[in-house]
């Protein structure tokens, strides 16, 4: 598939003739992976292409704040952690359930499911990742996932990178004593 940079996609976006052709360039260049990157932190296949398509609708509304210090890349994945979380806090309160259950009820949507394929180590790390708190959970995939350095994954989620590092440290050693229990 044909890319643009974000330079260019960014100069477009400011031009009002070609910011509609612009927008659509950017969800195609950026949909597969926001989708991946939200179906991790939300688990549920449908939630995961609702939540991806808001990103979206959002990111368009909201066009004219863009201030374009960042990539739009780094400014969508803000965007999609916020609707992520926001996502599961909505769900939880449904389910009469903590954020910190959240992790519990996504394991049971792993397992329950027929949306994750794979081997077993997979499902294992994928059951892991998913009794994270939220934002650490966020911090893992990103850096884990979506091989991001601290700088990017600070201006997506708008936390110092020291936090970040003690942050993903935690998760890591988290997800290792889950991994060493099954």
């Amino acid at each position: 598939m044909f890319r643009l940079s974000d330079k260019l996609l960014m100069l477009r976006l400011q031009d009002a003739s070609t910011r509609s052709e612009a927008f659509n360039l950017v969800i195609k260049q950026y949909k597969e992976r926001l989708y991946w990157y939200v179906r991790r932190m939300v688990v549920d296949y449908d939630d995961a292409k609702d939540i991806t398509q808001n990103v979206f609708i959002k990111a368009w509304e909201h066009l004219d704040t863009f201030q374009y210090q960042s990539s739009i890349y780094t400014w969508l994945y803000r965007i999609a952690t916020n609707e992520s979380l926001n996502h599961l806090k909505k769900k939880c309160s449904q389910a009469n359930i903590s954020l910190d259950e959240a992790g519990e009820y996504l394991v049971k949507a792993i397992d329950n499911g027929h949306y994750i394929s794979g081997e077993e180590i997979y499902m294992k790390l994928e059951r892991a990742v998913a009794q994270l708190p939220e934002k650490q959970k966020a911090v893992f995939i990103l850096r884990y996932y979506e091989e991001k350095d601290y700088t990017e994954i600070a201006a997506i989620t708008g936390t110092s990178e020291g936090a970040l590092h003690a942050s993903y440290h935690i998760a890591v050693k988290k997800i290792e004593k889950i991994l060493s229990l099954n």
